[in-house]
């Protein structure tokens, strides 16, 4: 059997078929993606122990357009700009704290998700909104089960106690989060074909 029967298919994420992959850009990518989610932190209901913002959103729409290993290094490059006192955390937050508290396992999440999400794109699974839904679903959950994880950790709580109060309140949110995610992708993915003649 070939190399190539058994090999999956990979592409190129989007963003770099829409600029190019030199290592500049790719830079400018890494640390704008960083920046973008630090603005999307921003757009927060404050809610104990953990706020309701954009970011998860965002996370998603890096990791798919990116790829998994831009994504990946766009969310670490977010979680350091953040330990090192820039204000990217939610509510303008910032400092290594933020990496030890409530919200640690979320922030783990975001880039273990980006990957997640990243790979399956490049695999195609971002294309259309059928293939987009199960990809950003599945990101969705291991942010949430990141979360849960580090609500466990960080505040002692029980798994049930962690399910109510890291992802009963924002369900409805990743729902619509997932939607949107699930149809920017395949739009952006269209235009560009239509950009390119094809």
């Amino acid at each position: 059997m070939s190399t190539a029967a058994t090999t999956p298919r990979t592409f190129q994420p989007l963003a770099l078929q829409l600029t190019s992959d030199s290592v500049v850009v790719q830079g400018l990518l890494v640390i704008g993606g960083a920046a973008v989610l630090g603005l999307a932190s921003q757009w927060e209901v404050p809610l104990w122990p953990v706020p309701i913002s954009a970011q998860s959103l965002f996370v998603l729409l890096i990791g798919a357009s990116f790829g998994a290993r831009l994504g990946g290094l766009s969310m670490l490059a977010y979680l350091a700009m953040g330990a090192a006192g820039l204000p990217m955390y939610s509510g303008g937050g910032s400092g290594v704290d933020h990496l030890v508290g409530p919200t640690a396992g979320y922030l783990v999440g975001f880039a273990a998700a980006a990957v997640f999400v990243g790979w399956m794109a490049q695999h195609g699974w971002d294309r259309t909104v059928r293939h987009a839904i199960v990809t950003f679903s599945a990101g969705t959950m291991i942010i949430l089960a990141f979360g849960v994880a580090g609500l466990m950790i960080g505040l002692d709580y029980s798994l049930a106690e962690a399910i109510t109060a890291g992802v009963v309140p924002f369900w409805q949110g990743f729902l619509v989060k997932v939607g949107i995610a699930s149809l920017v992708l395949p739009g952006l993915w269209s235009a560009s074909r239509r950009l390119r003649g094809e």
